[in-house]
């Protein structure tokens, strides 16, 4: 690792594939026994062949994720193939080709295009129902029991259950806990009325995350009313938790280089050759609350001068952190930003003024291994 931090010349994460494991054998130790995990790979692609052994399940939004997982060797059986718009042709593609995977249903369009492509190559596919969660995504509960309802005029489909997310963030179990109610509530209506019982429950429940100094959370009570939760339910499906931040963000660290020192109208200012396009923490709140950070090197330092963190972007909201107390630093030192290991760099303004990506470094017990080199945007600009 020294190494590297030596050699690096740009920013560049560092994604942990051992954390990773060692946080997935946490949430089962915490979790009921039957609990089975889905990983949304949308949270961090880098990541999915380190984990095939470790999860069950890899939840996939997007066609662009639906080609990384089939090119990292991801069985069918283990793909949900989730998102609010599945494009036709890659969804008939993706039925042709077989592989038992599983796709939510988030709209009765959605519906009547798995039927007729189930029909149209002789599959029969599995299918979840998405429940609305009062956005976008999903259906509502009334098409739910319409389908089930109509259930045997489509057998080209096997009706498994219900997903649904709950969102991200969600810091109280009691609220959790209620929407666990709500939905065993309707797996049982969907059984005492029109005798289904689903065999499937994926639930997101969206685990939170400590991104900031300031973060206090006990989660091993949370999670120990959570699973409460589950065990109360009166309806016992199968039931898998979607997660994507709670596996990922630990497992990440994104290193910046000092570039430039200054002071101005009374403020100090570091600048990294880094910035927003790189690394975003949900509830930042323009940069007001402090993540977790250190200065490789001079971790044990004391602190003696307070600096406003910004990136290398000519945009007055490219601020990382403001008056962070942070050890003596020169030119060339590096920061060290934890917990990025998920949606920081898929969720940042990537190719905002054609700044250089980063390169993506993998560690797996071993040294860390490049398998992205930093590269410069501009080029996709010019004609081919």
């Amino acid at each position: 690792m020294n190494e590297i931090l030596k050699q690096s010349e740009s920013a560049f994460y560092l994604f942990d594939l051992e954390r990773a494991r060692e946080r997935i054998r946490y949430l089962r130790a915490q979790l009921p026994a039957e609990t089975a995990l889905c990983y949304a790979v949308k949270a961090n692609t880098f990541i999915i062949g380190g984990l095939l052994r470790d999860v069950e399940r890899f939840e996939v939004c997007s066609p662009g994720e639906a080609e990384i997982c089939e090119a990292l060797g991801v069985p069918g059986h283990m793909t949900v193939i989730s998102g609010v718009y599945k494009t036709p042709s890659v969804m008939e593609r993706l039925v042709a080709s077989g592989g038992d995977r599983i796709y939510t249903i988030e709209s009765m369009s959605q519906f009547a295009l798995l039927g007729r492509l189930a029909e149209t190559y002789s599959r029969k596919l599995p299918v979840l129902l998405r429940l609305t969660n009062d956005s976008q995504f999903g259906i509502n509960p009334e098409e739910i029991q319409q389908i089930i309802r109509e259930r045997d005029q489509y057998p080209q489909l096997d009706f498994l259950g219900i997903q649904f997310f709950s969102g991200t963030q969600k810091t109280s179990a009691k609220k959790l806990c209620r929407e666990l109610r709500q939905l065993d509530g309707l797996l049982l209506k969907l059984e005492r009325e029109y005798g289904y019982t689903a065999r499937e429950l994926e639930y997101g429940p969206g685990f939170p995350v400590c991104y900031f100094q300031d973060d206090v959370f006990d989660e091993e009570a949370y999670l120990a009313e959570f699973s409460a939760g589950l065990r109360a339910m009166e309806a016992k499906p199968h039931i898998t938790l979607e997660l994507g931040r709670s596996i990922a963000a630990c497992c990440g660290r994104y290193y910046a280089h000092i570039v430039d020192m200054k002071r101005n109208k009374g403020q100090n200012y570091l600048l990294i050759d880094g910035g927003m396009h790189h690394l975003v923490y949900f509830g930042q709140h323009m940069a007001m609350r402090h993540p977790v950070l250190s200065v490789p090197g001079k971790e044990n330092a004391p602190v003696e001068q307070s600096w406003n963190i910004c990136g290398s972007l000519c945009s007055m909201h490219d601020i990382v952190a403001k008056q962070v107390m942070l050890p003596k630093v020169t030119l060339g030192d590096m920061l060290c930003f934890a917990n990025t290991g998920a949606y920081c760099m898929t969720e940042g303004a990537a190719l905002f003024l054609s700044r250089e990506l980063p390169a993506v470094y993998l560690q797996d017990g071993g040294d860390p291994v490049c398998v992205r080199r930093a590269f410069d945007t501009a080029p996709l600009n010019t004609p081919r």
